[in-house]
This record gives structure tokens, sequence and C-alpha cells, in this order.
């Protein structure tokens, strides 16, 4: 029987690393990992070595010509994508000030339009099979937005708004799309989140206006991400199920966290639940000071 071709972005480290882990063990696909090229040596410190059913391939998303290359090898070699999980991203720690035309377009064009470029070049083949999974990694920036992350939480807020008109437009063809939505993830993942020129300088600075923003959003984040039982692996957990389902939701909490945050934010009143989260800040009154 046939394997279905699986295709990870962002495979070569946390939770995409991880997402590669739990498939390649179900030894029930063939699996195509991508990462950057300078990232691909990776794979091989973590023991993933290429096989018949493991491929790996050097894959900068945002590039046009890295895409298109990689989708015309998989239809030609293995006959097309058939779970396409888009999980590469990253982020940037900036207030909205703090954030340049140049940075704005390199968050928007990695979290959200390379992504959807990805998805545009597998839906040919998979429409003419009249099968397949698109499998979008979201986080709790896309479910809510908080302060120094509104870049990251805008492109977040754009790929779930892209997710839900994908679900109904390949309805017709059979074609499953399910956003999968993580909470708080106890990960070293907050370490990698990137500044701005703009915002390493706030940081920095004591005497800016938002140094207060930083300097108490790190500590808050950092505290609860290492607090926090959730792992990678909780995530991964749900993305296989997802994978296995006949009909997936449209939405999947990645972690109990977040199915919390969405009852809260449907159930409390808008002004009440921004005014609970405000007050919640961390050491707010310093806040502008």
């Amino acid at each position: 029987m046939k394997k279905d071709v699986v295709l990870i972005t962002g495979a070569s480290s946390g939770l995409g690393l991880e997402i590669a882990r739990q498939v390649i063990a179900t030894n029930l696909y063939r699996v195509v990992l991508t990462a950057r090229p300078n990232s691909l040596k990776r794979f091989q410190s973590e023991d993933i070595i290429e096989s018949n059913d493991i491929i790996l391939r050097p894959l900068d998303i945002t590039c046009p010509e890295m895409r298109a290359a990689l989708i015309s090898e998989i239809n030609e070699q293995y006959g097309g994508v058939d779970i396409l999980i888009n999980n590469a991203g990253f982020a940037f720690r900036a207030v909205v000030e703090d954030v340049s035309e140049e940075n704005r377009l390199m968050q928007m064009n990695t979290n959200f339009r390379s992504p959807m470029e990805l998805t545009r070049l597998c839906l040919p083949s998979m429409r003419q099979k009249r099968k397949g999974k698109i499998i979008n990694i979201s986080s709790m920036g896309g479910q809510m937005a908080m302060p120094t992350m509104a870049v990251y939480s805008a492109s977040k807020h754009a790929l779930e708004g892209a997710t839900e008109s994908l679900w109904y437009e390949l309805k017709p063809w059979d074609i499953k799309v399910t956003l999968i939505q993580p909470g708080f993830i106890n990960s070293k993942g907050f370490e990698k989140v990137k500044k701005t020129e703009l915002s390493q300088q706030s940081s920095e600075e004591k005497d800016s206006a938002y140094h207060q923003h930083y300097v108490n959003m790190e500590n808050f984040i950092d505290k609860i991400m290492r607090i926090t039982p959730y792992t990678s692996k909780t995530v991964a957990l749900k993305v296989l199920k997802v994978m296995r389902a006949k009909n997936p939701p449209l939405r999947v909490a990645g972690t109990p966290d977040a199915v919390f945050f969405k009852l809260m934010r449907t159930l409390i009143p808008q002004r009440i639940y921004h005014w609970i989260l405000y007050r919640c800040l961390p050491n707010i009154n310093k806040w502008g000071k």
C-alpha cells in the first residue's frame, strides 16, 4: 500500500522536530522534512537520516525558487504532497513603534505569506486526488495579542483567517484543513525570539519609553514557559491525531490552556476581558514612567 507523503516545514528543531519524530515513529508515512540550508545538519545530530521513507531537503520557505523546486520534486517522485504541515516560523519581540516596515514584511512573509504560497503549490495534486490535509500551526499569539508581540500576533491572526477560508474552499474536494492552536509550551523557544534593532535598544536602555515593557514581559513569558507542564510532545501528539482523523475539526487546541483562554475570551464580556488581562500584566504600574 502506498504511503501518504507528509511535508513538514521547520522540522530540524523545536515543535517541528518533535512532530517529525512522532510521525516517523508510526512508520505509516513517507516524510519529507525541511529546514533552512544551514540547519540541515541538525537532523544527523538528532539521529534522523535519509531512507526510503525519510527525505531531508533544504528549504527557506521565503524563497520562491526553493518552494517551487521542492514541490515539483515531490510531485514527480512521489505523486504529490498528501499532508502538508506548515510549522516553520519565527517571532519578533517588539512594540509597534520599534518595528520597521522591513521587519514587518519579514515577519508576515515567514509566518503567513510563505505558508500560504506553499499551500497553493500543494493544492493542485490534492484536488486531482480529491484528498489531502493542510495542517497549519498557530500559537497563543494567534488567539490573543500581547504587548511587545504585535507584528507576530498579526502574522498568526492572518494565518488563522486564511486557514478558515481554506476550510470552506477545499471541502468540495474532501481536502481537510485544520488549525492547531498551542498554548504555552515548556521549551526554550522563548530564547529564540528575535528583537528588531530598535526593540533591542529599547530593551537595553533604561531611560527608553518602552524599557519596562520589554523587561517585564520577557521575565513574565520566561516564567510561564518554564512552569507550564505542556511540552512540544503534547502538541505533536495532537498533530498526529489530526493526521489520522477522518474528519478533523477546523480548530484544535494544542494544549489544555489554549482551551481555557478560548473560553475566557468567549464567555467574558470584551471590556472586562481586556481589563482583566491588562491588570494581569507584570508590574504594569511601572510601564510608561
